[in-house]
C-alpha cells in the first residue's frame, strides 16, 4: 500500500501536481509543497471522523460508491478542459464535511506556510479532495476493506509514510488541547505550528487552538 507522499512522488501525482497547478495558475513547485502538507491533514481529519460508526459507515458509502477511484482513470481527461465544475463542488462537499468550521483556518494556515494567497489554496483543495477521496477508493477496493477496523487500518497505513517529525502525532492522532479536535493536532505538526513557540510557528498553532 502507498503512502501518501509516494504517491505524490509517483508518476501518477507528478501529473495530478501538474494538472492542478495548470487548473489554478498556481507554480508547479508551490502546488506540490501544498499538496505535500494538506492531503495529510484532509487524512488525518477523515481518520477521525472514520473513528465513529457512522462516521465509518458514511466514508464506506461514499468509497464504495461515487469515490470509487474511476476519477483516477483519466486524469488527461479530467485536466484536459479545465476541472468540471461538479468536480469542484464535489470537493468543497467534502471539505465542509471533513473540515466544518476549521476550512477557513487551514486554507489560512496553507496560505501562510506555502505563500500562495488563499484564494489558490480553496481552489487546490477543492480538486485534492475528489482526488484523495479516489485515491482512498481505490485503495478500498484493491485491500478488501470493509468494515470499520479495516478501514482505519487502510488510513493509518497511507499516512504512515509521512517524514519523521509528523509521524508519531498523525498516527496517533492525539488530541494534544484535550477539545476533541484532532484537526487542531494533525495540522499543527504538519504545517509546523506550535502553540508554546512564537513568531511564525506560534501564529500557525493560534490558528488552530480555541477561539
Amino acid at each position: 500500500m502507498s503512502g501518501l507522499l509516494d504517491l505524490l512522488n509517483s508518476d501518477m501525482g507528478k501529473q495530478i501536481i501538474s494538472g492542478v497547478s495548470g487548473q489554478t495558475g498556481a507554480p508547479e513547485n508551490k502546488t506540490a509543497d501544498v499538496l505535500s502538507m494538506a492531503l495529510p491533514v484532509l487524512m488525518g481529519a477523515m481518520k477521525k471522523n472514520a473513528s465513529t460508526p457512522q462516521g465509518a459507515e458514511g466514508l464506506l458509502g461514499a468509497l464504495s460508491g461515487k469515490h470509487d477511484g474511476s476519477i483516477l482513470d483519466n486524469l488527461g481527461g479530467l485536466f484536459g478542459g479545465g476541472v468540471d465544475k461538479s468536480v469542484m463542488d464535489d470537493g468543497a462537499g467534502i471539505l465542509g464535511h471533513v473540515l466544518g468550521n476549521r476550512q477557513p483556518a487551514v486554507e489560512s494556515a496553507l496560505s501562510q506556510k506555502s505563500g500562495l494567497d488563499a484564494g489558490s489554496i480553496a481552489q487546490i483543495l477543492k480538486i485534492a479532495a475528489p482526488l484523495l477521496m479516489g485515491m482512498l477508493g481505490k485503495e478500498t477496493r484493491q485491500n478488501n476493506v470493509s468494515d470499520a477496523n479495516g478501514l482505519g487500518g487502510l488510513l493509518g497505513g497511507m499516512l504512515g509514510n509521512q517524514p519523521k517529525q509528523n509521524q508519531s502525532l498523525i498516527e496517533t492522532l492525539i488530541d494534544a488541547d484535550g477539545d476533541g479536535s484532532i484537526i487542531d493536532d494533525v495540522a499543527g505538526m504538519v504545517l509546523g505550528g506550535n502553540k508554546k513557540k512564537g513568531g511564525l510557528g506560534g501564529l500557525l498553532g493560534g490558528l488552530f487552538g480555541k477561539r
